[in-house]
């Protein structure tokens, strides 16, 4: 399994919600090899991160080079990164 974590800043994160939840976590959920997604945001509410385990490298690059497309408004991409989950429980 790989992980993609997306870190972003936040401009408006009310706005931000929303989007995520109508927009982004359903176009990722039903991405091929989709195995679970977490997204979080800071006490301030100033930037966020999300991480999202596929089946296979290759699922995690494909949304990795697409999630751009997906970011809401409010929303600026910071950085995004494919990792090996070497455990999980």
């Amino acid at each position: 399994m790989h992980a993609l974590v997306v870190r972003v800043s936040l401009g408006d994160a009310e706005s931000a919600r929303k989007t995520l939840k109508e927009k982004v976590v359903p176009a990722v959920s039903q991405s091929n090899g989709f195995v679970a997604g977490y997204w979080t945001w800071s006490d301030d509410q100033s930037n966020g991160q999300s991480m999202i385990v596929f089946e296979s490298e290759d699922d995690a690059r494909t949304v990795a080079d697409r999630i751009r497309s997906l970011v809401v408004e409010g929303a600026t991409v910071e950085s995004t990164e494919v990792r090996e989950v070497v455990a999980s429980a």
